[in-house]
C-alpha cells in the first residue's frame, strides 16, 4: 500500500470484520472450546475417544465447506448476492455459537453438532469476506489491505481472549484442572457479541462492485459456470498454478500452527507456557503482518511469500533439533525463538496469499474463485497433520513428523516460483459495477 494513502470507509469496514471473527478461532477452535468439550460435554468418555471425536468434528466442518464453497461462490457472484450469502453464513455462525451455551454435561453429540454448524457458518462467511477484497480496494492496495486485515485480526482475537481468561481464572477451582462451566459459557456469549459488533460495518458499508447479472435460469447457470470453470481451468493457468503451490505451503503453515501445542506437550512443556506462547505469537503477528504488506510494495508479494516460506523451513528444522537440547532453560528459550519466527511470518503469508490470488482472478467471478481457494485451503488442513502424525508414528518420535513438513514448503516454493502474475489473462477484467440489470 502506498505511503500516505488513507484507508477508505469500505477498507476499514472490511478490516474490522477480521477483528471480529478472529476471536472465534482463538476461543472456539484453539483454546477454550476444546477443553470445554473434553472436560464437560464429553465427561466420562475416554480421553482418546473424546479427542478423536473432536478431530472428526473439525474435519467434518472443513469437508462440508470444501464441498459447498465453489457452488456457493457461483451463486454469490450474481449482483447483490455476495453480501446476502455473507450475512446468511454470519447468522449461522452466530446462532450456533450462542446455542453452545445450552449444552449440558455429557451431551457430547449435541455439542459437536452445534460446533460443526458454528464453524461452517464462520468459515462460510469467510469465503465471501475474502472474495470482497476485489470490491473494496484496487489491485495496487490489495497486499496492504489484506495484511491490515490479518494484523488487526490477531489483536482482535487477543482482546476478548484476555478478558475471558481473566474471568475464567478468577472463578476456576484451586486445582486449576477444569474450566468453570458458567464462566466458560459466558465466554461463548462474549465471542458472539464481539463478532457481531465488528460485522455491522461490513454489512452496512461494503458494496459488491463486480458481479454477473442474474438470468431467468440462475440456478442452472450457476452449475454450468461451475462446470465451465473446471473445464477451462487452463485459461486461468497462473491462478490454478498458484492454488497448487498454495495447497502445499499453506498445508505446512497450518500444520505447524495446529500441531505446535501437541508437539510442545511431547517435549514436556507445561500448559501455562504453551498458552503464553500462543498469546505471544498473536501479538508478534500483528506488526509483522503489516510489515509484510509494506515490504510487498517494495519487493513484490511473490518475493515476500517465498521469504515467508523460507522462514518456515528454518522453523521446521529448528523444531526438529529442539529435542536434542539437553539444558531445559536453553530448550525453553529456543522454543520462544521458534514462536517468534512463527509469529513473524504466519500473518504475512496468509495475508499476501489472499491478495496475490485476488490479483490473478476475474473480479466479477471472485466469489466462485475464492470458493476454490478455500477448497484448497480446507483440504490442505487435513493432509498436513495426517502426514506429520503418520511419519511420527512410523518413526516413533514426533520430531521426524515435524521434519516431514519441510517437504511441503519445498514443493510449495518450487511451484510458486513458476507463477507469473503478468501472463495470466485474469490479470485484466471488465468493471461490471455499472452494468444495468
Amino acid at each position: 500500500m502506498k505511503k500516505g494513502l488513507k484507508l477508505t470507509k469500505e477498507e476499514i469496514s472490511w478490516i474490522l470484520y477480521d477483528v471480529g471473527n478472529s476471536a472465534f478461532v482463538l476461543v472456539m477452535v484453539t483454546a477454550i472450546m476444546p477443553i470445554f468439550f473434553k472436560d464437560f460435554a464429553a465427561k466420562g468418555i475416554a480421553d482418546a475417544l473424546s479427542t478423536a471425536q473432536w478431530g472428526f468434528a473439525n474435519s467434518t466442518a472443513s469437508l462440508l465447506l470444501a464441498i459447498l464453497a465453489p457452488l456457493l461462490g457461483t451463486f454469490a457472484d450474481y449482483k447483490n448476492f455476495k453480501i446476502k450469502f455473507f450475512t446468511i453464513f454470519l447468522g449461522i455462525g452466530l446462532v450456533f455459537t450462542l446455542l453452545l451455551t445450552m449444552v449440558n454435561e455429557g451431551q457430547w453429540l449435541l455439542c459437536l453438532c452445534l460446533f460443526v454448524f458454528a464453524r461452517v457458518g464462520w468459515a462460510g462467511a469467510n469465503v465471501f469476506y475474502d472474495a470482497f477484497i476485489v470490491d473494496i480496494t484496487p489491485k495496487e492496495r490489495m497486499d496492504g489491505i489484506s495484511a491490515n486485515g490479518y494484523a488487526w485480526g490477531y489483536i482482535g482475537s487477543v482482546v476478548p481472549f484476555l478478558v475471558i481468561i481473566a474471568m475464567i481464572m478468577s472463578a476456576a477451582d484451586k486445582s486449576g484442572v477444569s474450566l468453570p462451566v458458567f464462566q466458560t459459557k459466558i465466554s461463548f456469549l462474549l465471542v458472539a457479541g464481539w463478532w457481531l459488533v465488528f460485522s455491522i460495518p461490513m454489512i452496512k458499508n461494503v458494496t459488491q462492485r463486480y458481479f454477473i447479472l442474474p438470468s431467468a435460469t440462475a440456478v442452472s447457470d450457476s452449475f454450468s459456470r461451475l462446470w465451465l470453470t473446471f473445464k477451462e481451468i487452463r485459461k486461468y493457468r497462473q491462478a490454478f498454478l498458484f492454488l497448487i503451490a498454495y495447497f502445499f505451503y499453506i498445508d505446512g503453515v497450518g500444520t505447524i500452527i495446529s500441531m505446535s501445542t501437541a508437539y510442545g506437550r511431547d517435549l514436556g512443556f507445561g500448559v501455562t507456557l504453551l498458552i503464553a506462547v500462543i498469546l505471544f505469537i498473536q501479538v508478534i503477528a500483528f506488526p509483522f503482518a503489516l510489515l509484510y504488506g509494506r515490504l510487498a510494495t517494495i519487493f513484490s508479494a511473490k518475493t515476500m511469500l517465498l521469504a515467508g516460506i523460507s522462514i518456515y523451513c528454518v522453523i521446521t528444522l529448528a523444531a526438529f533439533f529442539l529435542p536434542a537440547i539437553v539444558d531445559e532453560s536453553a530448550k525453553i528459550l529456543a522454543f520462544w525463538g521458534i514462536a517468534f519466527l512463527v509469529g513473524s511470518s504466519m500473518g504475512g503469508i496468509q495475508a499476501l496469499s489472499r491478495s496475490f490470488y485476488g490479483k490473478l482472478i476475474p473480479r466479477e467471478k471472485s466469489a466462485e474463485f475464492f470458493g476454490f481457494y478455500n477448497v484448497f485451503g480446507k483440504f490442505a488442513a487435513i493432509t498436513g497433520p495426517f502426514l506429520m502424525g503418520m511419519v511420527g508414528f512410523w518413526s516413533g518420535h514426533s520430531r521426524w513428523g515435524v521434519l516431514s513438513v519441510l517437504i511441503l514448503f519445498i514443493i510449495g516454493a518450487w511451484i510458486l516460483n513458476k507463477v507469473n502474475i503478468q501472463t495470466d489473462p485474469c490479470a485484466t477484467t471488465i468493471d461490471l459495477s455499472r452494468s444495468k440489470s
